[in-house]
């Protein structure tokens, strides 16, 4: 097996346990190295540091899948990481759905699977990961009998793998628009079309960290997607509940969730830029009990970094503005590259500037089938926050 060697003045996170190694840590190369083999990592001294895939055309040019020397990379490797994975959901109650693979933080760099019902949606996002797609589809066969299985791989990500973006059945054909329930609610899936996997099954837990405030409450929710938020919102007890989101066709099938659970009496969406619309609203003296607030990742990439930090500052002085005294503010980051601290002072600066006081009611991450692994920032990416504003 082609041994590579890290460089001997380099950080310890890899031994540490991250598993990533970049390019300019490689020390050395021993034996042959094509795009997706399997090779031992060795630190300077010739020691073993762990098996995983590499790519020598990607900036991670190794990701380590084990650390036991004895542990084989192989059909039945896969089943066993997958099944582990499984019994690790069982034990905290995510069965229905849930993401049954989070990447890193099970052990199985750039591969995700998420669960709905008895259908599984993947993605391979790098190369060593894509070459085991079939060891991975008979391992979800074997253990689950499933109905179906598609993979969402148009994703740009892979492109920077020397991979193409695609999307298609991974068994025989079935409706990709599916019914899932959460929380006592029912949501059309689009597994074919719908953003990432089709459905955020992280804020599942979050969703039901409204269930107080928004009782007998006017709410506004802003970037709603399919209006996941605002049905909560609705089931739990508000008077009224208004989405807004720039997409057309996320806003009709918000709208059709909420007749699905028969809250389109009260829920009502439009199709609007909120960055505009709730800026107007607060000229125009419009007022809520709740708002609600579920930007998009606003940078990928650190370069941008200052950028997000404008765009959530400017979003939540917009949302707190429309908030009554005593009213609550919902509001949520989805890149890992704003880091919690980073997160509350955005907050916290908006807040000063719309000259408002916050009382923290709720701070929580992703639900816990998208487990956070300590020292790998990649895998703890959501903070989800309820403020009282004063």
């Amino acid at each position: 097996m082609t041994q590579v060697y890290l460089k001997k003045k380099i950080s310890r996170r890899i031994e540490s346990g991250h598993p990533w190694v970049f390019a300019n840590e490689v020390g050395k190369v021993e034996g042959p190295l094509d795009g997706g083999d399997i090779v031992d990592l060795l630190n300077h001294d010739g020691k073993f540091v762990g098996r995983g895939y590499a790519n020598p055309k990607s900036q991670i040019i190794v990701r380590l899948l084990t650390r036991n020397k004895s542990e084989q990379i192989d059909d039945e490797f896969f089943m066993k990481r997958i099944r582990a994975a499984w019994e690790y959901r069982q034990k905290l109650g995510y069965t229905e759905n849930c993401r049954l693979i989070f990447g890193e933080a099970d052990f199985l760099p750039a591969l995700i699977i998420d669960k709905f019902n008895d259908y599984f949606v993947l993605q391979t996002l790098a190369l060593g990961i894509d070459r085991w797609k079939p060891a991975i589809v008979k391992a979800l066969e074997t253990i689950f009998s499933p109905k179906g299985i598609y993979e969402r791989n148009d994703v740009p990500v892979r492109e920077l793998e020397g991979l193409p973006q695609l999307k298609g059945f991974l068994s025989a054909p079935f409706d990709t628009s599916i019914i899932i329930n959460e929380n006592g609610l029912k949501f059309k899936v689009d597994i074919e079309n719908g953003q990432k996997t089709g459905y955020f099954l992280d804020q599942q837990d979050n969703r039901r960290a409204i269930r107080n405030i928004v009782q007998g409450a006017d709410v506004l929710g802003a970037f709603t997607y399919t209006g996941t938020f605002e049905i909560h919102a609705a089931h739990y007890g508000a008077k009224s509940v208004l989405g807004l989101d720039i997409s057309a066709s996320a806003v009709e099938q918000a709208n059709r969730n909420a007749d699905l659970n028969g809250y389109g009496d009260i829920c009502r969406f439009e199709a609007v830029n909120a960055f505009d619309v709730l800026k107007q609203w607060g000229k125009d003296g419009r007022q809520y009990d709740v708002v609600m607030l579920d930007p998009p990742a606003f940078t990928k990439s650190r370069e941008n970094i200052q950028k997000a930090i404008t765009g959530y500052k400017e979003i939540n002085l917009r949302g707190i503005k429309l908030i009554k005294p005593g009213g609550f503010l919902v509001t949520t980051s989805c890149t890992n590259l704003v880091q919690p601290e980073m997160f509350l002072e955005i907050i916290e600066m908006a807040a000063k500037d719309a000259r408002r006081t916050l009382r923290q009611v709720v701070y929580q991450t992703q639900a816990s089938d998208h487990p956070i692994i300590w020292g790998q920032d990649n895998t703890h990416y959501l903070k989800f926050l309820i403020v009282q504003v004063l």
